[in-house]
Parts: structure tokens; sequence; C-alpha cells
């Protein structure tokens, strides 16, 4: 990375809070982080896109700078995976240079494509520049932040799905399984064949695998429908699927 010298902290109602998604642990905890914090932002930072996807269910970040190449899940579909759920502000910050990458990680939904290594004063200007842009920063500075935050809830033994903002979206008996044995997880990863089993052991007839990528898929879509809210269910490449959801003491698989 280039020298810098940090200005001047901005001054925003709130700092920015940016997140830095890079797997290479020298360049994020040594550069990147104190870089962005010196410029007055509110930083942190993970090493994989399951990592990020967990903490980004239980907090609110308004912008994240991406590497490309992570360990777990090509950053360019996190890119994607992004823009369709949320107006967070996206910068690739990537090794790779020329116009079919650069082209490529803006059809991903990203805002800005820099190239490593970064002028450190480029990169902070571009991400102050990207919050001043953000719809997310008007409601942000408008409204305080709430001490704890609003999160979806599964009740009725795990029968129905209740949003944040009380929308109550009935399950059927294999989108009751699937989430209850997410959420039995407690925001950690379950593996696609650790759902199958589940489903294969609860009197679901589960017998093609393209099935539960299907059942998931609809159940995103209902919980939208009808909550018109997005359910936290992420896919985590080379994982399975992580879902972030408050249960009842009561809930149980379906028998």
């Amino acid at each position: 990375m280039l020298d810098h010298r940090p200005p001047t902290a901005y001054s925003t109602a709130q700092p920015v809070h940016v997140f830095v998604l890079e797997d290479h642990e020298e360049l994020r905890r040594e550069v990147l982080l104190p870089a962005l914090r010196a410029h007055g932002f509110r930083v942190q930072g993970a090493a994989t896109a399951a990592e990020f996807y967990r903490l980004m269910l239980a907090q609110r970040f308004d912008i994240v700078v991406l590497d490309i190449g992570l360990p777990d899940e090509d950053g360019l579909a996190v890119a994607k995976h992004l823009r369709s759920v949320s107006d967070i502000g996206i910068v690739i910050l990537t090794g790779h240079e020329g116009r079919h990458h650069h082209l490529r990680a803006l059809q991903s939904g990203a805002d800005f494509y820099l190239v490593k290594p970064v002028d450190l004063d480029l990169l902070a200007a571009t991400v102050q520049n990207l919050a001043r842009r953000l719809p997310a920063r008007q409601v942000r500075d408008a409204a305080p932040i709430p001490m704890q935050p609003l999160r979806w809830r599964l009740e009725a033994g795990g029968w129905r799905l209740v949003s944040p903002r009380g929308k109550v979206v009935a399950l059927t008996a294999m989108e009751q399984c699937i989430a209850a044995t997410l959420a039995a997880a407690h925001g950690q990863p379950v593996s696609r064949d650790a759902l199958i089993c589940a489903l294969s052991q609860n009197a679901c007839d589960f017998f093609d695998p393209h099935r539960l990528e299907m059942t998931i898929h609809r159940l995103r879509r209902k919980a939208l429908s009808i909550a018109n809210e997005i359910l936290p269910l992420v896919t985590v490449r080379g994982s399975g699927y992580m879902l972030a959801c408050d249960s009842d003491s009561s809930m149980t698989l379906s028998s």
C-alpha cells in the first residue's frame, strides 16, 4: 500500500460503519483497518464471507470493502447477494486489473472498483463519497440505532416465523424442519447434507436433493411477500445454510 498522511477525521453525526472483507490477515489488520480508523470511520473486518454474514445479521454496516479472492466464497457472488438484499455501499478492492474484471464487479452491484496497491487516502475518500450518497446513511443519521437489533423469531414449536415488525409467516412441515434445524445451530452454518438428513428423519418424503434448494428459495420468497422483510437465511458456499433468529423454548422438529 502507498504511504499516506491521514487528514483531520471526517465529521459526521455518526461514524460511517465500514466492514473490510479481506483474507490477507496482515493487510487487513495492519494496514486497511488502521488507515480507515485514522480517517474517522468505525471499522470491523473478517477473512471469510461466512463470518461477515454472521456479523451482518446482528449489525448494520454502511459500506463493505470487499476482496474478490476469498477462501469460502467468490467476492463477486458476495457483492451480488448484498445488492439483492440491501442498499449497502460496496467497494471492490482487488489485485485483479483489466476491463473484464472491472465490468463484472460493476455488474455484480459494486459501486467502486479499486486495484491493489491502493493509495489509502484515495480509499478513504472513496468510502466517504459513497457514504454521502447512501439512503441508509440518511436513516442512520435521522434516527437512533436500537441497543439490540430487531430479529426474526421462530415460535409455536417452530411452526411460524415472526418478523421483527410482527408479521407472521406460517410454515409447512418441510419449512418447519429446515427452520428449526437452522435455528438450533445458533447462527452457525448447517451443511446441506445435515438438512437433508433432518428432513428424511422427520417424516418428509425427501427423495430429490434439489428440493432443499427449491424449498429454501420458496421460503425466502414467502417471507418477503408476507412480511415485506428479508429473511436472514443465507447460503454459505462450501458450508451450507445459516439462519439468524430467536426461538422459543418449546421448539421441536416436526414428527
